[in-house]
């Protein structure tokens, strides 16, 4: 089969790799018809992780299912399902308590796994024209008859839609609240937009590209230009000096500013300044224990320099970590098959997968109108 392949720093190709194929009899096997870039797959591709030369990109999946392994019991052939970028056993002790993106089954010697990623098992990616879904009955989201021509919806069930969702109940988002997130990245739009749809009443993105700070506008948040000015006095500004009642971190250790200098530090310290006294933050931007690539001594260590004083003093709260997809998903799904909800909003390419390499390359130059792909094995 085809499959996207990481061959080392920036240097991705489209190779012919064995069939992905059931394996243990709760597997399922799936023909995928959409799959994603995630912001999360250019960590990977800059070179900034340990991603090992072969690896299968790809963790962002929708498609139909061709062959199911003789446990499954749930799924059949022919159903189109969307897969959350987790793997989870399902009966583990944090699987059985909704915690799917912590699974202590999948990969042992680990919390958590997932597909096409480094440091989260040995599991295959999705940019491929096959992916093998371990417990099938567990891991596919059945999507409905209108699966099709709503593809680009649904596909975004597989990670950033419920990534963006669990910022915000990280953060402990009410209705009526004020909330700032931090990126405009695929995962700070669904955050904002997950906001909105759970009705904040002022919803701010920090962000400084024109295209995606428009797609902020379009739907009905606020727009905060942090090349123009200092964010965090702007979101004084905007709620009358008493700053965000909640925040969220959707850009991760990578941040920088608008010269391109790295300050892992930066959305973190921000937040606190930005979030009124007993507020709440929730981060999922990526984080990682190390990066011999960081640009300083504690970053290389997985460490910030954290304004702690400022957050104790302000006896702020705060919750982070990957999303666990499950607890969100089929709430998701229905708001969409609904017509509700129509997260396709910053999808800016469809491409085949051949043309994967040049798309990673614009996406990650953050290359004007390069909002989200989709690629379509």
């Amino acid at each position: 089969m085809k499959a996207l392949v990481y061959q080392g720093e920036r240097d991705v190709a489209v190779r012919e790799v064995p069939d992905a194929r059931i394996e243990e009899p709760t597997d399922v096997l799936i023909k995928v018809t959409a799959t994603s870039i995630c912001g999360s797959d250019l960590h990977m591709y800059e070179g900034r992780t340990d991603v090992e030369p072969g690896t299968v990109f790809g963790h962002e999946n929708l498609g139909e299912v061709v062959e199911v392994g003789d446990a499954v019991v749930r799924i059949r052939a022919g159903d189109r399902v969307c897969i959350p970028f987790n793997i989870a056993c399902g009966f583990c002790r944090n699987c059985d308590r909704g915690l799917t993106g912590s699974c202590l089954t999948v990969s042992p010697g680990m919390d958590g796994g997932a597909y096409g990623y480094t440091g989260m098992g040995p599991y295959r990616g999705g940019q491929a024209e096959l992916l093998r879904v371990p417990f099938g009955d567990v891991n596919c989201l059945k999507l409905p008859e209108d699966s099709i021509e709503r593809e680009l919806d649904y596909v975004m069930l597989a990670d950033i839609w419920p990534t963006g969702y669990h910022a915000t109940q990280l953060a402990g988002l009410e209705p009526g609240d004020s909330i700032v997130i931090y990126g405009a990245g695929p995962v700070g739009l669904m955050a904002a937009y997950s906001a909105t749809l759970l009705g904040a009443a002022n919803v701010m993105v920090v962000d400084r590209l024109p295209d995606r700070l428009a797609l902020v506008e379009k739907i009905g948040a606020t727009p905060v230009d942090d090349s123009a000015a200092d964010p965090v006095e702007q979101v004084m500004d905007l709620t009358r000096g008493a700053g965000a009642d909640r925040g969220c971190e959707c850009v991760g250790w990578q941040a920088h500013d608008p010269d391109g200098t790295e300050h892992p530090n930066q959305t973190m310290n921000r937040l606190v300044g930005s979030v009124r006294a007993t507020g709440g933050i929730g981060v999922v931007g990526v984080f990682v224990p190390e990066d011999p690539g960081a640009p300083d001594r504690l970053a290389r260590e997985g460490q910030i320099a954290f304004d702690l004083g400022a957050f104790f003093q302000k006896s702020l709260h705060m919750a982070s970590g990957q999303a666990h997809v499950k607890r969100y998903n089929r709430q998701l799904r229905d708001l969409i098959a609904a017509d509700r909800a129509r997260p396709s909003f910053l999808v800016s390419h469809q491409l085949p997968l051949n043309e994967a390499p040049q798309a990673y390359r614009h996406f990650d130059d953050r290359d004007r109108g390069w909002t989200k792909v989709v690629l379509r094995p």
